[in-house]
């Protein structure tokens, strides 16, 4: 051969022109020293040794590559020992292609055109879509399933079906198994094509068994060990294995106001107490007990419980940070503080109405150490078999100067919203998309240190305020109008607001004089004490930090309650109501 020819040869060897199997010639002699296998006397390679990164939580390998496929032997002959390898994408008889190789993405711009091209439907299921609200900007064929029409069908990936007759839900897991088995629902699921992936606010073993029925894939732990962790019990015991203090407290039964005192005084709590179920409703299972009369209000809930946490009143701050746990670790997300029991916003005294988030929340040592003690947390629920996303409450002592844990929301929560459209969010990527990535299947790298340093800077921390407007008043009303889903805005000398423009998200806000108002209760539904009227989503803060409205806060929560009418009704009247969306706390 010549040297013309040897430099074609070459040539088209290294642009796989010579594959044996892609031009249909017979494959080439084995060298000397190949192992070859005797059925077919193919050329293989030896098994490469599992990868440590398919398991939990080992630490990336940096500079790594996936392992590249190998040729395969022919299934058909029985000669000879069988010799493991990687499966050829090509199949040897009539050269059809198999399943795509499992993607390897390597870094956050990998990751983000990853997501942006994604090709797998994704759902994600609740009363609302608020939650996850925008982050479609980010993520291709997410679609929002929801009971309740926020958008009036205007929302081009919200899907509300349209025959929805009246029906008493207990819970959100009861409005999600009702959508899982709803035809529409089925039939726009099976719409968008086969291998969905559902993700939920709130599930439980129903959902389970729907989903899979529907072709979906629930992408977050079992139902079971979110139930169990979600225990503030079982926090306490998991911040105690990871180093982490909770608000001094003690765990045990109390049947009388007696052994409750007895318990306290034991632990060093004094009198003034707070009180909390192991489960339940935001504000609703947290009882403020000073008095005996604070007892005979609460006895019946907190005497059936076979444990409950007794703790010491505090003056404290109550700030909400999340996270997602990763096979590379832990990834933590901004803090903000929380809006508790204003009575303009909800009718119970310790129920959560709202979040502020700024690059000031708590002092810097406090920030540092929050982050650290998240952090910790998720390498405590890591060993528990949890990953993904989840919330935590840290509450700082005004008085000591102490930090503590809260409690864990295992799951996304009401301050997902927020935590998704940070600037740390637009520079990277939002925090749930990390939690995709590690239910979808895909491989990647990425510096958990590396985020997590750019993410404790207050540069990546901007200015974001949301309200959950529950209805105050003790009456019944029959809505007859209702403010539209969108972008308000409010005159700064008048206080007024008037609607500005139709919007999907509160992404596209521009000042502080603008802010995203989300519809909940519709018109011909019922208004009622407790009820969600809507969200509205702002970039100024709603409170000061001596814990009180500001003066802008009161003027669009004022306004936006005066958008709604209704007809009186007597509560016999009116039909019993479905489980408001926001009953929760992580709603």
């Amino acid at each position: 051969m010549g040297k013309k020819d040897d430099r074609r040869a070459r040539k088209a060897k290294a642009a796989g022109r010579d594959h044996p199997r892609r031009h249909g010639e017979s494959p080439r002699p084995a060298k000397a020293g190949d192992k070859t296998d005797r059925r077919a006397g193919t050329k293989v390679k030896a098994a490469k040794r599992h990868d440590p990164r398919r398991n939990g939580h080992d630490k990336a390998l940096k500079g790594s590559t996936p392992a590249k496929a190998t040729e395969t032997v022919d299934p058909t002959v029985a000669v000879g020992p069988i010799v493991t390898v990687t499966p050829d994408p090509w199949r040897s008889g009539g050269g059809k292609r198999r399943a795509p190789k499992r993607p390897h993405l390597n870094g956050i711009s990998e990751i983000r055109a990853y997501l942006r091209t994604n090709q797998t439907p994704i759902h994600f299921i609740s009363p609302t879509p608020f939650n996850l609200l925008g982050l479609d900007r980010w993520v291709r064929n997410l679609y929002f399933i929801g009971y309740y029409d926020c958008f009036e069908g205007s929302h081009p990936r919200a899907f509300v079906p349209n025959e929805r007759p009246w029906r008493e839900f207990q819970s959100i897991e009861e409005i999600n198994a009702y959508l899982l088995g709803h035809k529409e629902v089925g039939d726009f699921i099976r719409s968008k094509g086969p291998g969905g992936l559902a993700t939920f606010l709130m599930f439980d073993e129903e959902e389970e068994r729907l989903a899979p029925e529907l072709g979906l894939r629930i992408i977050h732990p079992s139902a079971a060990l979110r139930h169990r962790v979600d225990s503030k019990t079982v926090t306490v015991r998991l911040g105690n294995d990871a180093g982490i203090p909770s608000a001094p407290n003690v765990l045990g039964r109390a049947t009388s106001y007696r052994e409750l005192l007895d318990r306290a005084r034991k632990g060093g709590l004094g009198e003034d107490l707070v009180v909390q179920a192991p489960y339940g409703d935001s504000g609703r299972t947290t009882y403020f007990i000073k008095t005996e009369r604070d007892w005979k209000k609460a006895e019946k809930t907190i005497a059936a419980e076979p444990e409950v946490k007794i703790m010491r009143r505090l003056n404290c701050r109550s700030t909400a940070i999340e996270a997602t746990i990763t096979r590379h670790g832990t990834i933590v997300g901004p803090l903000m503080t929380e809006l508790i029991g204003h009575k303009e916003l909800t009718p119970y005294k310790g129920g959560w109405c709202g979040n502020d988030m700024w690059p000031g929340v708590l002092s810097e040592h406090h920030r540092r150490r929050a982050r650290k003690y998240v952090r910790r947390l998720g390498d405590r629920l890591a060993k528990e078999g949890y990953r993904g996303y989840f919330e935590v409450d840290v509450l700082a002592d005004i008085d000591s100067g102490e930090l503590y844990l809260g409690e864990i929301n295992p799951r996304i929560s009401g301050v997902t919203s927020m935590t998704n459209a940070t600037a740390g969010a637009y520079a990277d990527l939002p925090l749930f998309g990390f939690h995709l990535l590690e239910f979808m299947d895909v491989d990647y790298e990425i510096d958990v240190d590396d985020i997590n340093h750019r993410w404790a800077q207050a540069e990546t921390v901007d200015v974001w305020s949301q309200l959950i407007i529950k209805e105050p008043e003790d009456r019944v009303e029959l809505l007859t109008s209702t403010p539209r889903t969108g972008v308000w805005r409010i005159d700064p000398l008048t206080g007024r607001i008037h609607f500005g423009r139709w919007a999907n998200d509160w992404h596209s806000i521009v000042d502080e004089d603008e802010a995203f108002f989300l519809r909940i209760l519709p018109t011909d539904d019922y208004r009622y004490k407790g009820a969600d009227l809507g969200v509205l989503v702002s970039k100024s803060r709603m409170q000061t930090d001596d814990f009180t409205l500001t003066e802008r806060s009161r003027q669009w929560i004022a306004g936006i309650r005066d958008q709604y009418a209704g007809t009186p009704v007597t509560k016999e009247e009116a039909p019993r109501r479905k489980r408001e969306p926001f009953a929760f706390k992580f709603a």
